[in-house]
């Protein structure tokens, strides 16, 4: 009776967040995966199932492949620097001095502000007329990059940095408390031992830091493949679809060409391969140095 009991409290309680899930999320899915198969222009009720159509029209766009290598190359940029730079302001935050807390409201700032607000205020940095940055760059004697969102070879770079802006605060706190958690004694064995630096980095702290890398790692997939208003706000795409990222691509299919059974085979690519590579970095950290798993 009394597992019984147990087993009922259990289901009563998953049950409200199941039904939610079920119907805001796995629904939806299926209906995306549906609609895929279909020729709709998403104005009238009149769909047109062509079966697989929309998949082999895929395979065969460029325009699909250039969002896909640019989606590829920012998120690679994105494992460098969020990585790198994320560690390092998490070590830089685990004193308790002024400095400290002054450097987490630094960091954070820009997770508290809207996205548009952070697209807006790069693009004035990068306003050749009077932004910050390029007028910087100009007063050292650099020519070379003073109208970044104009430039098709500097736009995908210049878009990426605002995305590292943003998102930098989210794991360097990601990592900070990775590193709080790391037990002390695991730290005074080390220092005992005379391991200091990048030895004890290398060998102690980074790889009991498992748990974290691998959300870390899982975070960055998601939010670049989910990148959508950085870059419609700042580019829209452009210049020369040097910026195009698959989301803008589907926006632009959907809402301007009015092909909403083609937008929907992207978004139900841009899902499988969001899922693909998510599970690729879960196999990449699948090995917990913690339990030799």
């Amino acid at each position: 009776m009394a597992n019984r009991g147990r087993t009922g409290f259990i289901v009563a309680f998953l049950a409200p967040a199941t039904i939610l899930y079920l119907f805001f999320v796995a629904w939806p899915l299926l209906q995306a995966f549906r609609l895929s198969l279909f020729r709709w222009r998403g104005v009238s009720a009149k769909q047109t199932f062509v079966g697989f159509e929309n998949f082999q029209k895929l395979s065969q766009d460029e325009i699909f492949f250039t969002a896909l290598k640019n989606n590829l190359w920012m998120m690679a940029a994105s494992f460098v620097a969020l990585f790198t730079l994320g560690m390092l302001v998490a070590f830089a935050l685990q004193g308790s001095g002024k400095g400290s807390a002054a450097l987490r409201s630094v960091v954070l700032f820009p997770q508290v502000i809207s996205l548009v607000v952070v697209a807006i205020l790069w693009m004035f940095l990068y306003n050749p007329s009077y932004g910050l940055l390029t007028q910087g760059l100009k007063a050292m004697g650099v020519q070379g990059f003073l109208e970044p969102l104009g430039n098709r070879k500097q736009a995908l770079p210049a878009v990426w940095m605002a995305f590292v802006w943003y998102a930098l605060g989210f794991y360097a706190m990601l990592f900070s408390a990775g590193l709080k958690g790391i037990p002390e004694e695991i730290s005074e064995a080390a220092e005992l031992d005379g391991s200091t630096g990048i030895h004890r980095f290398l060998k102690i702290t980074w790889p009991l830091l498992w748990s974290v890398k691998k959300v870390a790692a899982v975070y960055v997939v998601v939010n670049v493949m989910n990148m959508f208003a950085l870059v419609y706000l700042m580019t829209q795409g452009g210049p020369d679809r040097s910026t195009e990222v698959m989301l803008t691509y589907l926006y632009e299919q959907a809402f301007k060409n009015s092909q909403f059974g083609y937008a929907t085979a992207l978004a139900v690519a841009n899902f499988l391969v969001a899922m693909a590579l998510a599970g690729t970095m879960m196999l990449v950290f699948r090995k917990n140095p913690e339990t030799s798993r």
